[in-house]
């Protein structure tokens, strides 16, 4: 008897990686995703690897997770993978403050976001 498989979220091409709980404003990992969407791996990954921005190495996991899951789990060619899409999320936004002058409250949020990167193999030109 048993339950039907589940269907696959995404195409046979493609492998996919999600990170939660990042510890960073969205509008600022955006700002990293947009860097490598549309490059092949590889060039992501030296992008990454010589990024200025805190976040970089989170983004770098995340996507070395997702060429993992191409090659181990779905049987793709490393060599032949692109970001196809890289997207973030909100999450969770911890609320903090401080005391200001004439018995106010500064509000600080801390927030957190979420990225999912999606990786696709593609045929080489010759």
């Amino acid at each position: 008897m048993g339950k039907e498989k589940n269907p696959r979220r995404v195409a046979d091409n493609e492998a996919m990686a999600k990170t939660r709980m990042l510890r960073v404003s969205p509008q600022k990992l955006n700002l990293v995703a947009a860097m490598i969407r549309g490059k092949k791996v590889d060039k992501a990954l030296t992008d990454l690897t010589f990024s200025k921005k805190r976040i970089a190495l989170d983004v770098k996991k995340c996507l070395q997770s997702a060429i993992a899951n191409a090659e181990n789990n779905h049987g793709l060619d490393v060599d032949e993978l692109i970001v196809a899409e890289a997207w973030v999320g909100k999450n969770l936004t911890l609320k903090r403050g401080r005391p200001r002058a004439r018995g106010r409250f500064g509000k600080i949020m801390k927030p957190f976001a979420e990225l999912t990167i999606k990786v696709r193999q593609i045929e080489e030109q010759a």
